[in-house]
């Protein structure tokens, strides 16, 4: 054991070196910072700064207990100072190049460099310095590095090792509290500058459902590449640096510091996912809500990992939570959207009978819907609730699921969205006058669904081989409907009952007979061909077959017709005004037909 009167000279010596350095009393002490010295003035401070801690231990200097107390509580003044200066000097936000998303790759060190020389040839009296050095580069290039964290150094090594031997003192002293609240206020600024250059706003959950949903869009994007930095870089390197400085320095002081440090920004960031959870649902926004489902579903791992301990649940649970209620607002849309197809009232039928708007729409939505296939297949566990054969419901179709065994729940219900698209599509078609234009028009819808539904490669895998076919059936029955409403009138204009009287089959025509039948047929095919030239097939393919089909049935029987009967009208007066067309020209006229604009020109000179 010392001396007494050791002890008391190294209190002395000790004291003079604190009451040195206070700032309330000595200008040079206010101008200074004790850690801006050489490494010798600053071991000498914290070497005085623990022989006060003894002396305060000793039961040989009890009448000197004031002294002491004094002394330390200047002693932790000045350490908070020099603590906050340190970080202040070293605290910037990360520099943009690695404010990246993570990718598999080596630790990258941050803008903080320590040259070689301010801790390499640094005189010091104390190695312990040299080797928490040489410990500190040693360890953190492999660093607790996953695949998908990414921790960067934010301060040099000499900045760490004196935060730490300050924050060891403050702790020992009994000044937890305040070495937290300093830590936490300077790297929480340092934090927000992170947030403003990753485009983070400070908006309230009120604020973000305030915001239109083109503005929303954007800032979910940017939303969804600023949480992985956060998470995987900031978050991760801001508790790497607190267990650097804090780690054993009494209870989860580390975790306490990085808490202080992030708990307000880690709240923030999430609470706009949390906000797009809860807000209003409709279909637009169910694409952006399952690629922030994916992103947080992917980031999972990686907030577990940073947010491992007691004191930080509360960020994990927010997190897990918010995950599940994007996935019950994407059920929840699905559903919405579901009825709104069914229910959808426009009544107003499209021109020319060409592909309704709500089909595109529905065939392109749940052609996207396709493409997240593996998250909505995640989501979606059961199959649609209405659709029944023995449903008793007019405006709902009948399906019984049962003949669709082995489909997953998310196939059935793209399935059963086309049902009802159908359905509503088949009410739709009876607002139109025209019965032929009826049936093209649900020719022209119906192709388009199995022309959609072919074309992309995740719809086509989920939406069942017979099912196509029955819909391919559908839209191939609506043409040939097409073609008996209007056709059967205009071919029976060529035929030939009606057209002889008693005698010889040579001279037994009726010519008037005859020339009122030419002059229905002109009135027919000239009403057929000025209305349907204006109708609409606007996929060429299907265009080219119906007029083939047309034509295969109408340019035989004129022309047999023709060849018949010919002769009979140009043997009496004025045969142009009943034979006006050619076999040509009704070629040609075909030609014109679903094009979408109005009647050709070379038909009209003849009719002329």
């Amino acid at each position: 054991m010392e001396a007494p009167e050791n002890e008391a000279v190294a209190f002395e010596s000790a004291e003079k070196i604190i009451l040195r350095w206070d700032s309330t009393v000595s200008e040079e002490a206010r101008e200074k910072m004790i850690f801006d010295s050489d490494r010798y003035e600053i071991n000498r401070y914290l070497h005085a700064v623990d022989e006060i801690q003894r002396s305060m231990e000793s039961t040989t200097l009890s009448d000197d207990q004031d002294k002491a107390n004094s002394a330390i509580q200047i002693a932790m003044a000045r350490l908070e100072d020099e603590f906050r200066s340190i970080l202040v000097a070293h605290t910037n936000a990360i520099e943009a190049d690695s404010l990246t998303d993570p990718s598999p790759s080596p630790v990258h060190s941050g803008e903080f460099q320590v040259p070689e020389e301010d801790y390499h040839d640094t005189p010091t009296d104390d190695d312990s310095f040299t080797k928490e050095l040489e410990h500190q580069e040693s360890s953190s290039s492999s660093y607790r590095s996953t695949s998908s964290i990414r921790e960067v150094d934010l301060m040099p090594p000499v900045a760490i090792y004196d935060l730490r031997s300050i924050a060891e003192r403050m702790i020992s002293a009994g000044y937890l509290r305040e070495c937290i609240q300093v830590y936490g206020s300077v790297r929480k600024s340092a934090v927000e500058s992170s947030f403003r250059k990753l485009g983070i706003e400070k908006l309230s959950i009120g604020d973000i459902q305030r915001l239109d949903w083109e503005t929303l869009e954007t800032k979910i994007r940017r939303w969804i590449r600023a949480a992985k930095v956060c998470v995987r870089i900031l978050f991760a390197s801001e508790k790497k640096l607190c267990e650097q400085i804090f780690e054993s320095l009494g209870t989860a002081t580390d975790d306490a510091c990085f808490m202080e440090t992030i708990k307000g920004p880690a709240i923030q960031l999430f609470n706009f996912a949390e906000a797009i959870s809860i807000s209003r649902r409709s279909p637009e926004k169910l694409f952006k809500i399952l690629d922030l489902h994916d992103a947080l579903s992917d980031l999972l791992p990686d907030v577990e990992i940073v947010f491992e301990s007691k004191s930080s649940e509360s960020i994990r649970v927010q997190a897990v939570e918010i995950l599940s209620r994007l996935g019950e607002a994407a059920r929840g849309i699905l559903s919405e959207f579901e009825n709104a197809v069914l229910r959808e009232p426009s009544k107003v039928p499209v021109p020319g009978g060409t592909i309704h708007p709500l089909t595109r729409y529905v065939m392109n939505y749940i052609s996207l819907i396709s493409d997240y296939k593996k998250t909505m297949g995640e989501l979606i566990v059961s199959q649609p609730s209405t659709g029944s054969r023995y449903s008793s419901d007019p405006n709902t179709p009948d399906m019984d699921f049962a003949d669709l065994e082995g489909l997953t729940p998310l196939a059935l219900h793209l399935i059963w969205i086309i049902v009802i698209l159908q359905f509503n599509l088949e009410g739709k078609s009876k607002h139109y006058r025209d019965t032929s234009l009826a049936h093209l028009f649900m020719m022209n819808n119906v192709h388009y669904i199995v022309h959609k539904t072919k074309g992309s490669p995740e719809l086509g895998e989920m939406i069942v081989d017979d099912f196509l076919r029955k819909l391919t059936g559908k839209f191939r029955q609506a043409a040939t409907s097409y073609q008996r409403a209007t056709w059967v009138r205009v071919l029976h204009c060529l035929r030939d009952e009606g057209l002889h009287v008693s005698g010889s089959f040579s001279s037994g025509v009726s010519k008037s007979a005859l020339r009122e039948r030419f002059k229905t047929f002109n009135v027919l095919f000239e009403e057929v061909h000025r209305t349907q030239s204006t109708w609409l097939i606007p996929d060429t393919q299907l265009r080219e077959e119906l007029r083939i089909s047309i034509a295969e049935k109408l340019i035989p029987a004129y022309r047999s017709f023709l060849g018949r009967f010919r002769s009979h009208i140009e043997s009496g007066r004025h045969p142009e005004n009943y034979i006006k067309y050619t076999v040509e020209d009704l070629e040609n006229a075909v030609l014109d037909f679903f094009e979408g604009y109005a009647v050709s020109q070379h038909l009209r000179r003849r009719s002329q």
